[in-house]
């Protein structure tokens, strides 16, 4: 069972949507054109929290993602691991 996400981390992911920097649109006021044309993709990265970081900050300095984009470091059900996500909505 994975983990619910803070709420911090759901209101930084507001950016990926349309209209982020004024007010959330909802689904009924945004073209259905416009919904179809995006689609979400998580990046989850599973390991030691030194591994995990590692791999954040360097996907940080190639300029693919902003390391405060990520979520916390979260454990996981497994000893010395934990889990980050990222999530991206894609214009299809």
């Amino acid at each position: 069972m994975m983990p619910e996400l803070p709420k911090s981390t759901l209101s930084n992911l507001r950016q990926y949507l349309p209209g982020a920097e004024s007010s959330p649109a909802t689904p009924n006021q945004l073209p259905q054109q416009q919904l179809s044309k995006r689609e979400p993709v998580k990046h989850l990265l599973i390991g030691s929290a030194q591994a995990v970081t590692i791999t954040i900050h360097r996907l940080h300095l190639i300029g693919y993602a902003s390391v405060g984009d990520w979520s916390p470091l979260l454990p996981t059900a497994n000893p010395d691991e934990v889990m980050s996500i990222l999530i991206r909505q894609l214009l299809m």
